[in-house]
Order: C-alpha cells, then sequence, then structure tokens
C-alpha cells in the first residue's frame, strides 16, 4: 500500500513518546468531556432565542466551542490505534462488562440514596441498568460498541483501497454525513446529530487515514493549533450569527445551535486539528510520561461514572450545594476547571478500584477449569487486521 510515513506527514516518535502524547490526548479529551456536561447539564448554556444574553452565557457558549470536538477526539484515538491492531471478541467483552459494572453497581447505590426517575424503580428502568447497551443508557458506548463490531470490515477494507480510492470514499462520505447539514439551513430527518453509530464509523475513517497517510495541511504545532482555534471560534461566531438572524427574524430557531453538533464540519475540522495538535507534541521518557501512561487507561470511568443515567444531572448540584453557585464569567470558568477536575479524580480513582475488583475477581476464578477453558476459547477469538 502507498503509505506515508508518519515522519512525513506527522512527526516522528518513539514508541513510548507516540504513547505519552496520545495518551495525554485521551487524558485532556476526557477533561474537556466533562466540561461539556457540565456546562449542558449544569444549565449554563442559556437559551440562545433568550432577547439578552448574559456574560455568562457568552462565556459558556465559548468554553462550549472550544470543547465540543473532545467526543470526536476520543473517537479519533480508538479508531488510530485500531486500524493498526487486532479485532478481539475478548476486549469486547471486557468493555461490555465494565459498562455493565457502571450502570449497575451505580444505579442500585443512586437508588438506595433516592435518585431515581420521576417514574420510580420500573422494569424499564432495571432493563436500563442491566442492558446499558442495548437501552443506550450512554449513548457514547452505544456507539462505540457497535463501531467496534464494524471495525474488522473497516479495516479491511480500507487497507484493500488505494490511497486516492480511500479519498474519493472518505470525501463522499463526509460530504453526505458532515457537509450536507452543516450548510443546508434545515432540520434533516437522517441527522442524527453525531449521536449515532454512523457517526462514529465515519471518525474512525478519519482517523484511519491520519494514520495510513498523514495530513500535510497539519503539518506542525502551530497550524493544528491556529486550525483548532479558528475552528472554535468559527463555531461561536455562526451561532452568534444565527441568533443575530433569529432575533431580526423570527426564523431559524431549531438551527442555533447547528454548529454544536458533533457531526458539523466545524467540529471536525476542530476535533482533527486537536488530534494531529498532539501527534506533533514530543514528550521524553520520563516521570510525567510514565504517570501520564499509568492514568490514561483509566479515564473511561470517568465518563461512566459522571453520565450515569442516575446521577447526570445531579452532580453539579451536590458540587453547587457544597461551593454555592458561581457568581459571574469569572467564577464561571473557576467552578467549571474546579468540577472537572473533582470529576477526573473520582473517576479515575473508581475505576482503578473496578479494576483491581475485576483482577482480583480473576485471580479467583483462574483455578476453575470451566473458567480456564472460556478464557482460552476467547483468547482465540482475534481478528488481525
Amino acid at each position: 500500500m502507498d503509505k506515508v510515513q508518519m515522519n512525513t506527514k506527522q512527526p516522528h516518535n518513539s514508541s513510548k513518546e507516540r504513547m505519552a502524547n496520545l495518551e495525554l490526548l485521551r487524558i485532556v479529551a476526557m477533561l474537556l468531556i466533562v466540561v461539556l456536561h457540565f456546562l449542558g447539564k449544569g444549565g449554563w448554556l442559556t437559551e440562545l432565542t433568550e432577547p439578552s444574553l448574559p456574560y455568562t452565557g457568552y462565556v459558556a457558549w465559548g468554553m462550549e466551542a472550544l470543547a465540543i470536538g473532545s467526543l470526536n477526539v476520543y473517537m479519533l484515538l480508538s479508531g488510530y490505534f485500531l486500524i493498526e491492531g487486532s479485532f478481539r471478541v475478548k476486549r469486547l467483552l471486557q468493555l461490555f462488562l465494565q459498562v455493565l459494572f457502571y450502570s449497575i453497581t451505580i444505579g442500585l447505590t443512586a437508588a438506595a440514596f433516592g435518585y431515581l426517575p420521576e417514574e420510580g424503580f420500573s422494569i424499564y428502568y432495571l432493563a436500563t441498568l442491566c442492558l446499558p447497551i442495548s437501552t443506550n443508557h450512554y449513548w457514547f458506548m452505544t456507539a462505540y460498541f457497535f463501531m467496534y463490531l464494524f471495525m474488522p470490515l473497516l479495516a479491511q477494507g480500507v487497507k484493500k483501497l488505494t490511497k486516492k480510492q480511500f479519498q474519493i470514499v472518505l470525501s463522499l462520505l463526509i460530504f453526505v454525513v458532515c457537509i450536507v447539514k452543516s450548510v443546508v439551513p434545515i432540520p434533516l430527518s437522517t441527522d442524527m446529530q453525531g449521536y449515532d453509530c454512523i457517526w462514529y464509523m465515519c471518525v474512525f475513517l478519519v482517523a484511519a487515514y491520519i494514520r495510513l497517510y498523514g495530513v500535510p495541511f497539519f503539518q506542525n504545532v502551530w497550524r493544528s493549533l491556529l486550525v483548532y482555534l479558528a475552528s472554535a471560534a468559527g463555531i461561536l461566531a455562526l451561532t452568534l450569527a444565527l441568533r443575530f438572524l433569529y432575533l431580526r427574524t423570527g426564523k431559524l430557531s431549531n438551527m442555533l445551535t447547528v454548529s454544536y453538533n458533533y457531526n458539523h464540519i466545524l467540529t471536525l475540522l476542530a476535533s482533527a486539528a486537536f488530534f494531529c495538535l498532539f501527534c506533533h507534541i514530543k514528550i521524553k521518557d520520563g516521570a510525567f510520561s510514565r504517570f501520564v501512561c499509568r492514568i490514561a487507561p483509566y479515564t473511561l470511568g470517568v465518563y461512566l461514572w459522571h453520565e450515569h443515567i442516575a446521577i447526570r444531572y445531579e452532580w453539579q448540584e451536590w458540587l453547587y450545594a457544597v461551593l454555592g453557585k458561581p457568581n459571574g464569567s469569572i467564577m464561571l470558568v473557576l467552578y467549571t476547571m474546579l468540577a472537572v477536575v473533582l470529576v477526573f479524580i473520582i473517576g479515575i480513582l473508581l475505576d482503578m478500584l473496578r479494576s483491581l475488583l475485576f483482577w482480583v475477581l480473576h485471580l479467583l476464578l483462574s483455578h476453575i477449569g470451566a473458567y480456564q477453558s472460556l478464557q482460552k476459547w476467547l483468547d482465540g477469538l482475534v481478528i488481525k487486521i
């Protein structure tokens, strides 16, 4: 295949350096995801249809623009690694068990403290806890799960294509799924705003292209940073422009936040630029790189605990109950930073505990013949990409 080495399109790092910089990106992406959830579910994104927007509203929407590409970045990371990896049924099962652990344990614990949906502890709520993928409990995990199932087909298909063929297919896919919805001034019935598996298969292919061929346009740190900042500014500017039109005409009310959709072209550009920015960063082997690589595998736990259906709208209130609500733009920024750090630390510690429990359970079961046979069978279910 006509591959381009990473040192011509992306900076060449040793495996340790490359792992450290992209694992750092994994951490940063999760921090930004928490920013999105604090602002959105914490009620700081002022309705854009309001006649006047407070300063805190401008600041919140600005921070939202800087962070909105983080979900795409997290999927870009998966695509970047998986395209040169292997499809493992065991990994899929481990992922499901991790999601199930958080879904059930947090759900039951929250219920014990009175945190329940309005209808109470119903059969449907119990099904949501026990079938988190099928019930879309965590929409991102549902999208990721099905994307992972399609990964062998996508990866093998990509490697059968020439670079030009891949460019044609990827360009058409981005045009249909991303660009059309970004320019047409009406909601499209097929548009899921990026909350679906199809979009993340598209993002996976973008990551695969970056891994295989690189992107000459993002040739250095400063250009990548500039595109990221310009895209974030464009997201906010387009939103304010649409708001201005709405206030003057009363039209386009359902399009005001379109640029904040995960599958908007500006969001995709911001995500790709941010990803390439970290590809250019070199982190030397040392205490910091080892710390980053030690912490990064637990970042998914941050998402799984704070986005649980029982508490996704509650943890912000817990913070307010302790510290009070922020007053003013500067305090909002400080509160957001504090909330992100607290949620992240709690999530990392919880997932370390979860990992320890799984390890102990594995040790206890490892002496059972049936369990050993199951492990061997799962280890054999591997598709090399």
